[in-house]
Order: structure tokens, then sequence, then C-alpha cells
């Protein structure tokens, strides 16, 4: 059926124009609006306003972007997980909750307070003009405007108020902080007497008759299975693959590399000495004009006297980093120094002063003391990377059209790649794929995403193209089925070391078991500790020690009833007798008291803020709806 649709692709399309027309007429438009209800559909409530599966969807996809923006590397199949989709609309929930409850409690952010936030937090430095103002630019490229980003501001800090009077005052008890440190911390002296599994391998041999039994047992039948294979041949498109099919003419090199003329060289460095007398921004106009004026006093006197300025930078510049060195700031490069003062020292020509220089700081006199670097690179000596950017940059710009080209190629021509590699001057590679990535797999072989495309039945049965999958960032690849082979039982022989090794680690420790419980019962009846280790020190602290269940269980003996005998069965890997011999408390080297209480009380109050938010939730009357963790998206 498939197959008649492509060949009569035109007669199918003129099919379905017969049969819609119609329907609008008779239905009209709104019929078909009621497809579309799935993007309205209610997937959580809060104070009885919906969140539907549009801002669901909005703000997963808004999530992903950051994420591979932060993460350019990360698995799309983990962005696209039920977890990651479920996570993102817990925080669309708790962001309404918050808001509802700031609105209840009457919260608000000042206009004076968002400006304050602005000008003083560190994390919006980099949006901060040298004035103090917005960085537009900087808004413009993560798609906001200045009134969007203070509005995502104000609801950021308004609701942050909800959760402020409970995080921020929340008080540990000494008693919990103390039983929680000693569960933690406290240590205990044991002995051990270990029996392990691979003590006993040598006194073990499963019989011809155990392998048969185990090879025939179907409760072992999927760890002795061959998983599914297959031969694929597969192509990728990517930047690299187009780059290769560009050539750039060799004027157009030399015109990019006189255009980035700057690039191609060693950066221009300036060495300079400067005397500051500080006078700040906020200073009244009257203390400005008297640091001007000394500043002028001093300019005056090393025109006259040139030599002076190490010996009067030490005694009258007002910068302590540089005044002990006579000045002298040691090599610097465009955009170290502010503009003015950068404008300054590289327009000045070795031992040359400049006049009073005003920047926010004060008033600077420079001397340029030398100047290194700025050597511009011969053409022909940067040429293959020039060659390289340029087809960078036209491969970027090629993407998305050749991406659109291999999509409908391997589509519609499915039962080959061939038309779409001759279209795209790509290669055809062939390669060996189960349904997982093998250890090591680079690129699309070792994406999830691909190989479950590959291995869908419709593929494997019709042996035609899978769709073209994104694999990474602009990155496709599409592939089909050469040769497959379904899962199965592997044969006895292939199979029969794993059995044995597998029958005789358990038959070993059940030995070890054995032997174990009978000396755990021969120490509980007041039999000699002989063959026990020497007493050691074990904590939560101290892990690597011992196996967690061994921890565990000296933890939880009986400190009035020592010392105290215990049996841990390790599973195949043998059994443990453990006898507990005091209790020596919390270890001081392991632990600053100080700072131990002050992750208590922050873990407190983290705990706290979750039952009030809990609260919040039931007050406000949070539902989820009958969602599985998966948006339309």
């Amino acid at each position: 059926m498939f197959d008649f649709i492509r060949k009569h692709m035109r007669l199918m399309q003129l099919l379905l124009v017969l049969l819609i027309f119609p329907s609008f007429v008779f239905f009209g438009i709104q019929g078909y609006s009621r497809f579309d209800d799935s993007a309205n559909a209610t997937v959580a409530k809060v104070a009885g306003r919906s969140i539907t599966q549009a801002e669901w969807d909005a703000a997963h996809r808004s999530q992903v972007e950051r994420a591979r923006q932060q993460m350019p590397g990360i698995d799309p199949k983990m962005l696209d997980a039920p977890e990651f989709k479920r996570e993102t609309l817990e925080q669309l929930v708790r962001d309404r909750v918050m808001l509802e409850a700031a609105n209840k409690l009457h919260l608000v952010t000042t206009d004076e307070r968002l400006r304050r936030m602005f000008a003083s937090d560190p994390q919006f430095a980099f949006m901060r003009q040298p004035d103090g103002s917005i960085n537009k630019d900087a808004l413009a490229a993560q798609g906001m405007s200045s009134e969007q980003f203070a509005q995502r501001l104000r609801h950021d800090l308004t609701t942050r108020q909800v959760m402020l009077g409970v995080a921020g005052s929340a008080l540990a008890p000494q008693v919990s902080a103390d039983g929680a440190f000693d569960a933690l911390l406290q240590q205990r002296e044991v002995q051990l007497q270990r029996f392990n599994t691979s003590d006993y391998l040598s006194k073990v041999s499963p019989s011809e008759a155990d392998i048969a039994a185990y090879y025939a047992d179907a409760a072992n039948k999927a760890q002795l299975m061959a998983p599914e294979s297959a031969s694929i041949e597969y192509l990728v498109l990517d930047l690299e693959s187009i780059k290769k099919t560009i050539t750039v003419a060799e004027a157009d090199l030399r015109a990019h590399y006189e255009q980035n003329a700057a690039r191609f060289g060693t950066p221009e460095e300036r060495r300079a000495s400067h005397i500051l007398v500080k006078a700040d921004k906020t200073a009244s106009a009257e203390e400005r004009a008297k640091a001007k004026t000394k500043a002028q006093a001093l300019l005056d006197q090393l025109k006259k006297t040139p030599g002076a300025f190490a010996e009067l930078a030490k005694k009258n510049s007002d910068d302590p980093g540089s005044a002990e060195r006579g000045g002298d700031l040691d090599f610097f490069g465009r955009g170290a120094m502010v503009k003015p003062f950068e404008d300054s020292a590289f327009a000045l020509k070795p031992g040359e002063l400049s006049g009073l220089v005003e920047t926010d700081f004060g008033f600077h006199i420079i001397r340029l003391d030398a100047v290194r670097g700025g050597e511009k690179k011969s053409f022909e000596s940067v040429r293959a990377e020039v060659e390289s950017e340029v087809k960078a940059q036209l491969a970027q710009r090629r993407y998305a059209e050749a991406a659109e080209q291999f999509t409908n190629l391997v589509y519609e021509q499915s039962d080959s790649l061939k038309p779409a590699a001759d279209k795209l001057k790509l290669e055809v590679r062939t390669a060996s794929v189960t349904r997982t990535p093998a250890a090591g797999a680079a690129g699309a072989l070792g994406k999830a995403k691909f190989l479950e495309a590959l291995f869908a039945s419709e593929t494997v049965s019709n042996k035609r193209n899978t769709e073209a999958i994104e694999v990474a960032p602009n990155q496709l690849a599409s592939g089909r089925i050469v040769q497959y082979t379904a899962a199965a039982m592997r044969p006895l022989q292939s199979v029969r070391a794993q059995i044995r090794d597998t029958l005789a680690r358990r038959q070993a420790a059940a030995l070890a078991l054995k032997e174990g419980q009978a000396r755990l019962a021969a120490l509980t009846q007041g039999g000699p500790a002989t063959g026990m280790s020497p007493p050691e020190v074990i904590s939560r602290a101290r892990r690597d020690k011992v196996a967690p269940s061994v921890l565990d269980a000296a933890l939880k003996a009986d400190p009035g009833k020592l010392p105290a005998d215990i049996g841990v069965s390790l599973g195949d890997d043998g059994y443990v007798v453990v006898r507990v011999l005091k209790v020596l408390g919390r270890d001081p080297a392991l632990a600053d008291p100080a700072r131990a209480r002050e992750q208590f009380t922050q873990a407190w109050a983290a705990a706290e803020s979750q039952a009030y938010y809990n609260a919040l939730k039931t007050r406000f009357k949070v539902e989820v709806g009958p969602v599985t963790g998966q948006s339309g998206n």
C-alpha cells in the first residue's frame, strides 16, 4: 500500500483535495479545530487555573534549548525522556504556586529594588554596559526585550520572597543535629571474618547434568540469548560533510583574510605605567574638581622632570596594586582596561606621557613604556586556516537547505540511500549493529535514538530507509537494514563455559554461606574468636573499608549489648561474620563541628521549605492530571 502511495503521489494529493475541500463546505473550519483540542487539554491545575498541554510543550522546548546551549554534546534522547518532561511540568506547577502565594500575601518588588538588584548582582554582570545600563544586544541574543527581562526579574524576585521567610529563618535543634551526625559519623570498632566465594571455587565442580538443566530452564533464557543484530548502510549529513563539497575562489579567501586581518596576527599588547588620583563617579563635583587639580599639578611636574614618574607614582598614586611598582601595570591587551584608559594608552608612542584621562575611578596620568605584538601573519602562512574558516561559514549557511534535501530524499526514495548520497556527495557507510549502542561507539552508531529507528518493525520488515534522525546539533543520519538477524538462543556449546562459571560461583557461594553460618553459631554460643581479623574502626564516613550491607549491620547493633555477633550474606560474593566490640563516637578528623552544624541547618531549611511548599500545594488545590510524563512535544 505504501509503495502505491509513493508511486502515485500526485494522484493521492488530488484525492485528498477532493475529500478535504467538501468537508470544509459542509462542516466548516470549526469542525477541524477539534483535532487541535489536545493542545488546550489541561495537564494540571493550581487554585482552579489550568496549565495546558500547549504551555507544558512550550516550557519543555525552552528547557531543551537551554540544556543544549549549556551542554552541546547532550544526548537528545535524554531531553525527550519522560522524567525530564515531568520535571518541566513540576517546575511550571511550582511557579504557579509561588505566584499565587505572592498574590495572597501581597508581596511586590519595587522599581528601586529591581534597579539595585540588577546593578549589584554578579550574575547580571554580562548584561550591564560600562555605564550600568542594560546591554540590549545580550538580551536580544536570548530572545528578550528589556521590558520582558524586567518583567521576568520582577516575577522571580517577588516569588522568591514566598520561601525566603521559611528558608532564611530555619533553626535546627541541637538534639536533632547530634542524632543526625551520630548516625553519619559514629565509629564502631569491629572484628571481621570473611568467607569469600572465590576461596571455595576449587571445591566445586558443576556436572554436565547441572549445565544441561540450567540451559533448559526458561528462567535463564534471557541471559543466554544472542541479541538481534543487523548489517546496515547509513548516511550522515553534518557540517564537515558539507565543507568537503565546497570550493572557495582564491580571491574570496584573500578578501576574508583582509577583512579579518586583526585575527590573523599576534594581538598587540602595551606596557604602561600610571598615576591615579582617586575620585569615584559617585563623588561630589567639588571632590572630583579637587582630585583633578591635584592630578594636573602632578602632570605639570612630570612635564618638567619626566624621570621622576616612578617616584611620584609611589608617593601619590591611589592605585595600591601598581603604586609600589612605580605605577607599572605590565603588558595588557585591548579589553583589559576601561575604555577611556585603553583609548589613551593605545594612542601613545613609547616614552610618551598622556594628558589627564578621566574614568569612573578618577584621574590618570599614563606613560607608555613598551609595545609588543601586532605583527600581521602572511596570507600564505594562514591560508589553510582562512580556507577552513570560510568553508565552515558557508557550510553553516547551506546546512538548512541540505538538511531539507536530505530529509526529503531518504523518505521519497526510501528503497536506497544512493540518491541522497549522490545528490549531497555523501559517503554510504556500513556497519554491524545491535539495538543498543556498542561500548565506545561514536557518532550516529552511538545514539540509541538512531538504532531504535533502525530496528523499528517497519524498517526491519521492509528494509526501507529510516527517516532523517537528528543525532546531534547540525547532524542528521538515515540508515537502512541490509541483513537482519533475529534474537535467538545460543547453542549450548557456545554458552557452556558461561553456564559453568555461573553455577560454580553459586555452588561456591552456598559453601561460603554454610561455613559462615556455622562460624556465627559457634561464636554466639561462646566459642573462641580465633580467625577473626584484628580490631578495626569503621563508619559511614569510611565506607570504603567494608561492604555497605556489613556497615549497616554493624551500625544497627545494639550498643547496650556488646560484644555483638552478626552474620551478613553478600549473595554470590560470600558471607561475613561481624563482631562489634565498641562504640567510639564521632571521628573529629572527618568533620568540622561548626561547618557540619551549618550544613545540617541548610538541610533542615531545605526540608522546612519543602514542607511549606507542600502545604501551599494543598492550600491552592494543586491537581496534576492523569499524565504519563510525556508532553505532546
